[in-house]
Order: structure tokens, then C-alpha cells, then sequence
């Protein structure tokens, strides 16, 4: 037997990790240092869209300091940085390939793209010396409207294209969906904007390269959401060399989102200078660089129609999206719209979807995967067209959506994007919501903001997402001689807390205290793989692993421990970092159990278990908010969520998780955006123009879980580091559109939500209802 762990699955155990990071003793990539180490600097287009010519590069050279400078000229044998991830068509083709080259070689496609990459002795010489680059500049006309990118006079972003558009892809029966429009009683329209985000981590990108000649193996230090996949696109599709020869760690990392899980082109430039110049090679981004070359989020636009029977039951789903890819196709990028297909319908049983994508270019950063990558986007959505359904239907927004729930009895559940759904009661969380809300006393609060001259509005969203997709993340204990323990896995933290979350299902099965246990992630010299983390897979699949690998290793424990004791296995339990013969004093400790074994294999436990089927955590979101409209200022005054994830691991981790997310989903709801010039210069390149949610934008969140186990992971974990982004978005607008609505007839508005988009708003009303 093993003992009850003091802190095993559903502990609410203090995060390990924190004690190092609060005194400052993290290991994040700026923090490595070394006086032999130069310096990079990415010379950068000032221009959305150019030709030009390098026309000399010899006063930099000769500037004291300068040690390198490279173009593209001079990288021709290396790879673009590559799109993983092609779209079949409706024809069965695969979309055109248009990567970003590691540096332009004549011509740039959005404001940041790399031209040169210069390496001195200082940044500041780096910098200086590309001012003295000569170059050549033709200003071309650029296009950075999503919504006219199609048009016969926009500005080709591809010269020998004959148009935008980077590819079509549909989902769903148009032929059914045009029947059941024609025959419906109701049918809403509603057109929504997902607008343009950047990410924003605290710690921007970073990057060291070093080179060892004698084994001609290149070395990366960057922050990344998993190391393996950073190493094969760098060797594979770039450096042109085997994985064997490209070592990537990763450290400490100060936030992902997304992302961070891609491989840039810098990471490429700085190891192919180090290997040049035969030293360590820096490159450190500024914050205005993270806005202009890391990956954007989002940016599409959606018209959808909803068709509805006599008895307010939705018969159809019409959606027509325009999506962003930006300059180029990134890694995952053009995945991410068709992500929002799948899960267009929600938690709705909707029999008919016909939903047509067309992926444009245009001549900005390009756009991947951001905290959610196509959920936030379907939830939206979704969520949206069902409150302005319930408006014109005459219906609470409660009530409809009761009507249009996928029923418990219909589990498991086939949806028309193609989910496999595995368990569901989605009715249970919302009642707990409402009644978490006070939801039948919102009107007299209404009424009190009223009488302090604010509209009050509140607002709902029932979401559902999929995560934890389909795969495995093997994971290595190791019993050490000291009789710690050690955890080898591929994914990789950006502050969840993974060092918590897997010490508590190693403590699930072995009774060792948390200090005694390491986890190590992120260097691809002590593991051949790993899935890396994103859609919230590393606790759902990589935790029933470290789950496995425990009971394996404990049963190793036991065996050695009861030939030392001369005991039965069975006899044995794991407690306090000892093995002993239950009842009696008899017992050895971890140390000693290392020493007692026979071969190394005794003290190694491996599992890989494989998950067929994704996940879906799903919640409900209620919101309130209070609207001055002398100013537009919006605050959000109350917050309650109640979510399904299937089991809780840690309650503190996991509420950590949903006060992020939230922050991310209400930020793109009333505040943040990245906006372009009619000439593509990013005007909010900075923190000073882009403006990002801060704790006092919040009330006190009020969270709890009606969780049903997952029938698809082995421990019934659904996942929920995205989930709070993609509830909370609708949530929110559809809070501030039912002030709007209750106070001036507003039935509709495009985030962000800002102070100077309502008071517009609520002036134009103003007129419109005065004439």
C-alpha cells in the first residue's frame, strides 16, 4: 500500500517554483552571460511594403566592434522559417506555401521584416552599424485591411498572385443549410469582429546561439513552449543538418500564450553566426520588436446566420469568415481559422453548419496561435448571434440557449464541425452560474446604476473548447542516489506551474515530500522528444504519464526495498521518503533503495500513455458591467464563472489559470488591439499605444467547477489554460451590448470596446433617436 499523500491530485498545493523566482534566482535567457559573448541586432523594414537593394555594407564593417554582418546573400544555403500546417481546399489542393525567409533577400512584406542581422561587440554597436548600411528603397503599395483585402484594386502582397487570398476551406453541407434557411421561421444575422492582438509576455523573446566545432553541434538557449520541436524545424527545415547536431534549452520562461511555441528566424540567425565567428552569439528583443515580429493573434471577421424552427430551435448554422494570415503563412497559422469551423456550433445541437473560410494576405506581421487559436474565435461567435437571437425572438438569454443545449442523453455527441463530444451538462453549470450571479436580482441593480446616471448590462456565455488533443508525452523517473527523484518530460512551463502540478501525481503514488522531487524540462540532451505544451495538453496527457511512470517506479521501490527487508512487496509502503514494512519500524530510506539496486534500470521508470480522442472542458461565464456615458469608460463590476474540467488537480493552479485567461479575454474585449496605418505602420508598437488590462481592471473573480469526468483521458482531466480566454470574450461584450442595448437601443459592437468607440456609439444613438 502507499500512504495518503499530504499533497496528491486535488491538493491545493503552494506552487514549488515560486520561492526561486520571487528572490530572483530564475534562469530565464537573458540571464546567461558571458564576456566572450557578441551581440545581435535584426535590421528591421521601416517600410509595410518594399523593394530594395543593398547597395553596401562596408562602412558597417569597418565601424570598430562589428564582427559580422549577414544578408540574405550570404544565408542562401539556409531554409525559410516554415508553415507546418497547409489547408486542403475544397478542390483537394493544398494551399500555396509563402514563408518568411530568414532575411529578405529583395523585397520586405510588413513593417519589422528582417533585412540584416548584424553581430558586434556591443548591441549598441550592432545598432549603429546598421544606420550605416546603404540601402536602396522602393515604397510599394501595401494593403493591410482585412475586410477589402480581396477586392480587384487591393494591393497584391504577392506580386506574381493574381489576388490575396491565401486559401478557401469549408465545412459543412451548403446545399442542407440553404434548405433549412428557406425553411425557418426566424433567422438572425449578425457580423462580429475578432481584432488583432499581441500577446505581450512579460518576458520578451531571447536568444543565444553557440556552436561547438569539434562536434559541429549547434547550441540555442531561447524561451520556447517546447524544445523538441524548436530543435527539428531549426535542423530539418533550416540549418539543413540531423536533429543530433542542434541542442535548443529552454530555461525559465516568462509567459507563452501561443506564442512562444513557434521557431523564429533569429533563433536560426544567431546560431549561424556563432558557428561564422566560432563564439556565443546574443540576441535580446526590444518590446517594440515583440510587436512587430512575433506572431499576432486573431484578426478575422465573421457573418453568420442563424436559422431557427417554430419552436426556437436552431435548424442551421451560415457562417462566412475572413481570416488574416499577415505577410506570410507562420507555423501553425493557417490551422488556426479552420479551428474555429470546428468548433463553430458550440454547446448547441445544430444540425446543419455550412462554413466557409477564405484565409487572405496582407501586409502585416503574420498571424498563429494566441491563447486559445480558433476557440476564442467560435465562442465569440457563437455566443454572440445567440443573445442577439434571444433579443429578437423576444427570450431571456438564459432560456434560449436551454432550448439549443446538446441534452445529457445525447452524449456522445457527433457535432457538425467534426468534435466527438465525449460527456457534457452544460445545463448544470449554467443554473449554478446564474444562481453564483444573483441573476434574478440584476434588475434592481440595474435600476440603482440608473439612478447614479451608469447603465448597468449583464452577460453570459456557455462555451465549450477542445484541448488535450489526441497523443501522448512519455515521461522518465528516476530514483537518484540521494533518494530524490527526478522527472524527465517534453513539455514545458511558461508559469503554470508545471513543477507543482506533476510533483503532486508523483506524490499520488510515492510518498516523497515536493522538495525531494526535481522536474526537469526543456534541453533536448535528456530527452529524445516531447509534444512541447500548448492546447492545454501538458497536465491531461502529460500528467497520466507522470501518473503511470510513479506506480511503475513505486512498485520498483517496494521489490528493492523488500529484498533489503526481507518483506513481501506487498508489505511495503512509501511514506516520507522511506520505504517500510507496514505496522512495523522496519524500513529504508530512498537513498538506501538507490544504493540496494541491482542494475540502473531498477531505478528508471518510463511511461508513455496514449490518449485517442481530444478533450472538452466547457463552463459558463456571467458578467456585469457598469458603463459611465458621459466618458464610455466601461468597468466590470462582478465576474462568476463556473466551469467543467472533468477533475481538479490543484485548486490554486487551476484559479490561477482562469484569472489569467479572463484578463487576456476581457483585455481583447475592451481595450487591446493592434492597429495599422492606411500604409502599414503599426501604430501600436509600443506599451504606451497598446493598451493592456491591469489588476485594478478587475473585480474579485468568483470561481467554482461543476466538473464531469472526461471519458477520452485516463484520469478523467479535461485541461484549462485556455478555457477563461474563450469564455470570457463573449461574455463580456455581450455585457456591455445589454447595457447599451437597455439604454439606447444598441443592439451591436465590435471589439475592442473602448471608451471612445461607446461614447461614439451612444452619440450616434443619441441623434438617431432624437430625429
Amino acid at each position: 500500500m502507499v500512504a495518503v499523500p499530504k499533497f496528491g491530485i486535488g491538493a491545493s498545493a503552494l506552487r514549488k517554483e515560486d520561492f526561486t523566482l520571487i528572490r530572483g534566482q530564475g534562469s530565464f535567457t537573458d540571464d546567461i552571460r558571458s564576456d566572450e559573448a557578441l551581440h545581435g541586432f535584426v535590421l528591421r523594414s521601416q517600410y509595410a511594403h518594399a523593394a530594395f537593394r543593398i547597395l553596401s555594407t562596408e562602412a558597417a564593417l569597418a565601424m570598430p566592434g562589428v564582427r559580422l554582418i549577414l544578408t540574405a546573400a550570404d544565408i542562401a544555403e539556409l531554409g525559410n522559417v516554415p508553415c507546418k500546417q497547409l489547408v486542403t481546399q475544397p478542390d483537394g489542393s493544398l494551399q500555396d506555401k509563402r514563408e518568411a525567409p530568414l532575411l529578405c533577400r529583395d523585397r520586405v512584406r510588413h513593417m519589422g521584416d528582417a533585412v540584416a542581422f548584424i553581430v558586434a561587440e556591443s548591441r549598441e554597436k550592432a545598432e549603429d552599424a546598421a544606420e550605416l548600411i546603404e540601402i536602396d528603397w522602393q515604397d510599394l503599395d501595401a494593403h493591410v485591411d482585412l475586410a477589402t483585402a480581396l477586392e480587384a484594386d487591393a494591393a497584391l502582397v504577392w506580386e506574381e498572385r493574381d489576388d490575396n487570398l491565401a486559401y478557401t476551406y469549408h465545412k459543412g453541407n451548403r446545399k442542407k443549410a440553404d434548405a433549412a434557411f428557406e425553411r425557418a421561421a426566424h433567422v438572425t444575422d449578425l457580423t462580429v469582429v475578432n481584432n488583432r492582438i499581441i500577446s505581450n509576455y512579460l518576458e520578451p523573446r531571447a536568444a543565444v546561439g553557440r556552436y561547438d566545432t569539434e562536434s559541429e553541434t549547434y547550441i540555442l538557449n531561447a524561451p520556447s513552449q517546447g524544445v523538441h520541436s524548436v530543435r527539428n524545424i531549426l535542423a530539418k527545415d533550416i540549418l539543413h543538418v540531423a536533429p543530433a547536431k542542434v541542442t535548443v534549452i529552454t530555461g525559465d520562461v516568462g509567459g507563452g500564450f501561443g506564442t512562444k511555441a513557434f521557431c523564429y528566424r533569429e533563433y536560426a540567425l544567431v546560431l549561424e553566426a556563432a558557428r561564422r565567428l566560432e563564439a556565443p552569439v546574443r540576441w535580446v528583443s526590444s518590446r517594440t520588436e515583440h510587436a512587430l515580429a512575433d506572431t499576432h493573434g486573431r484578426d478575422s471577421i465573421m457573418a453568420a446566420s442563424l436559422a431557427f424552427d417554430a419552436g426556437n430551435r436552431i435548424t442551421a448554422m451560415r457562417v462566412r469568415m475572413t481570416a488574416n494570415m499577415g505577410a506570410y503563412l507562420s507555423q501553425y497559422g493557417p490551422m488556426i481559422p479552420t479551428m474555429t469551423a470546428l468548433m463553430a456550433t458550440g454547446v448547441y445541437d445544430i444540425p446543419v453548419l455550412d462554413f466557409e473560410i477564405k484565409a487572405v494576405y496582407t501586409n502585416t506581421t503574420p498571424v498563429d496561435a494566441y491563447r486559445g487559436a480558433g476557440r476564442p474565435e467560435a465562442a465569440y461567435l457563437i455566443e454572440r448571434i445567440i443573445d442577439a437571437a434571444a433579443r429578437e425572438l423576444g427570450l431571456g438569454p438564459a432560456e434560449l440557449r436551454r432550448i439549443n443545449f446538446i441534452r445529457p442523453d445525447q452524449f456522445p455527441y457527433r457535432t457538425q464541425g467534426g468534435c466527438h463530444y465525449d460527456v457534457g451538462e452544460f445545463e448544470g453549470h449554467l443554473d449554478k452560474a446564474l444562481s453564483l450571479s444573483d441573476w434574478q436580482g440584476f434588475e434592481q441593480r440595474r435600476k440603482g446604476a440608473k439612478n447614479n446616471g451608469r447603465l448597468r448590462g449583464i452577460g453570459l456565455s456557455t462555451y465549450v473548447e477542445i484541448c488535450a488533443f489526441g497523443g501522448s508525452e512519455p515521461a522518465h523517473l528516476h530514483l537518484n542516489q540521494d533518494g530524490t527523484i527526478t522527472l524527465y518530460i517534453g513539455t514545458q512551463t511558461n508559469g503554470q506551474g508545471h513543477a507543482t502540478a506533476y510533483s503532486q501525481f508523483i506524490a499520488e503514488k510515492i510518498g516523497i515530500d515536493f522538495d525531494k522531487i526535481i522536474v526537469r524540462q526543456g534541453d533536448t540532451r535528456e530527452l529524445a522528444k516531447g509534444g512541447g505544451t500548448g492546447g492545454s495538453r501538458s497536465i491531461p496527457i502529460g500528467g497520466v504519464s507522470v501518473l503511470r511512470a510513479g506506480e511503475d517506479l513505486a512498485e520498483k521501490i517496494k521489490r528493492i526495498a523488500g529484498d533489503e527487508l526481507e518483506a513481501s512487496p506487498e508489505d511495503i509502503e512509501l511514506v516520507n521518503g522511506v520505504a517500510r514494512v507496514a505496522g512495523t519500524d522496519r524500513e529504508l530510506d530512498f537513498a538506501g533503495v538507490a544504493k540496494a539496486a541491482k542494475k540502473p534500470d531498477d531505478l528508471i521508470a518510463i511511461a508513455d500513455v496514449h490518449q485517442d480522442e481530444a478533450t472538452y472542458p466547457n463552463g459558463t461565464h456571467v458578467v456585469e458591467v457598469e458603463i459611465d456615458p458621459e466618458t464610455g469608460q466601461t468597468e466590470i463590476v462582478a465576474y462568476q464563472i463556473v466551469d467543467d474540467f472533468g477533475v481538479t488537480v490543484n485548486p490554486i493552479l487551476l484559479a490561477g489559470q482562469i484569472h489569467g485567461g479572463i484578463a487576456q479575454g476581457a483585455g481583447q474585449a475592451l481595450i487591446e488591439g493592434a492597429v495599422y496605418s492606411e500604409n502599414g505602420q503599426l501604430l501600436t508598437a509600443t506599451l504606451m499605444d497598446y493598451a493592456m488590462p491591469r489588476a485594478d481592471s478587475f473585480p474579485m473573480f468568483k470561481f467554482e467547477t461543476r466538473n464531469v469526468p472526461s471519458k477520452t483521458n485516463a484520469l478523467g482531466i479535461k485541461g484549462a489554460g485556455e478555457a477563461a480566454t474563450i469564455g470570457s470574450t463573449p461574455a463580456v461584450m455581450n455585457a456591455v451590448i445589454d447595457a447599451l442595448y437597455h439604454g439606447y437601443g444598441i443592439p451591436a459592437l465590435d471589439m475592442p470596446a473602448t471608451p471612445g468607440k461607446i461614447w461614439a456609439a451612444i452619440e450616434q444613438a443619441k441623434a438617431r433617436n432624437a430625429a
